[in-house]
């Protein structure tokens, strides 16, 4: 098959997914400089770089990052973390072990909305919820999760739907591991823990890197766990740059607004991922 052949079959899918990704952007752009209210369309009009101002003034849109980079960046750290524990500890031989991966993998599969309904009554209900009822039996207050602490329970319902996908990865790459390398660091007397730090790591450093960018760049966008639970609050305790600009579009009705905030978006996440390849493409050359 030729070169032209080949350039020739492919050509309806590039176009397909260049207009896939073009057009939606193209239309934010316009959509960014225009005034638009979907209560008030007779007013639509060019408004310049008022809809980047009012956005960029908007007193959620600060907290609104800090909270998306905590998210972020708490949800990464503590799935590693649980992933590697999960995947070494199912390295060795016992009995269930096959029920214990199907067990600690399900939860991925779960969706976001059924995840966030799930953690919502049977875990943080402050009346008849599994925490309440450990700090009732123990004596303890009972918190009200969603309105106390409404950031560290979004990162809770996330960290335990995507802890699976990170056990995954790491659980496949250690089946790759240098046996030998293992039984020579067993002749020379070495330790669980020295073989986990000189051995086990450095062999998880590319599939850690992975994990991090891909879970980075899906939390970016999170949304269903906070418009179930928490609705962006307290005040905007939780609330995000996904949920931010969903409340411009769909509860304030500006589109226009609600456009910049998007291109503020997609800004954001290039820059985050941006960082992110770079930060891969070294631990690749290790």
């Amino acid at each position: 098959m030729s070169n032209l052949t080949r350039r020739l079959l492919l050509t309806p899918s590039v176009i397909s997914l260049l207009l896939w990704m073009i057009v939606p952007l193209g239309m934010t752009l316009y959509f960014s400089f225009m005034r638009y209210n979907l209560l008030y369309p007779e007013r639509f009009g060019f408004t310049g770089l008022l809809n980047y101002e009012f956005f960029l003034t908007d007193p959620a849109i600060w907290p609104s990052v800090l909270n998306t980079l905590l998210l972020v960046g708490s949800v990464v750290i503590i799935t590693c973390i649980l992933g590697i524990t999960f995947a070494v500890l199912l390295q060795s031989p016992f009995r269930g072990r096959g029920i214990a991966r199907v067990m600690l993998i399900s939860p991925f599969f779960i969706m976001p909305t059924v995840n966030a309904l799930i953690w919502e009554n049977l875990f943080l209900n402050p009346v008849y919820g599994f925490f309440a009822f450990i700090s009732t039996s123990l004596g303890l207050p009972v918190i009200e999760w969603l309105s106390e602490l409404p950031l560290f329970s979004i990162i809770m319902m996330v960290t335990w739907q995507w802890t699976p996908f990170a056990l995954l990865i790491f659980m496949t790459s250690l089946q790759s591991i240098d046996k030998e390398q293992i039984e020579a660091a067993e002749i020379d007397g070495a330790s669980e823990w020295n073989k986990f730090i000189y051995l086990t790591i450095p062999h998880l450093l590319r599939p850690i890197a992975i994990v991090i960018m891909i879970q980075t760049i899906f939390h970016l966008s999170l949304f269903a766990e906070i418009f179930v639970t928490t609705s962006g609050g307290p005040g905007y305790q939780s609330t995000n740059v996904a949920f931010l600009i969903f409340a411009q579009a769909l509860m304030q009705f500006d589109a226009g607004i609600a456009s910049a905030g998007g291109v503020f978006a997609i800004i954001l996440a290039n820059v985050v991922a941006i960082f992110l390849i770079r930060q891969v493409g070294k631990s690749l050359m290790l």
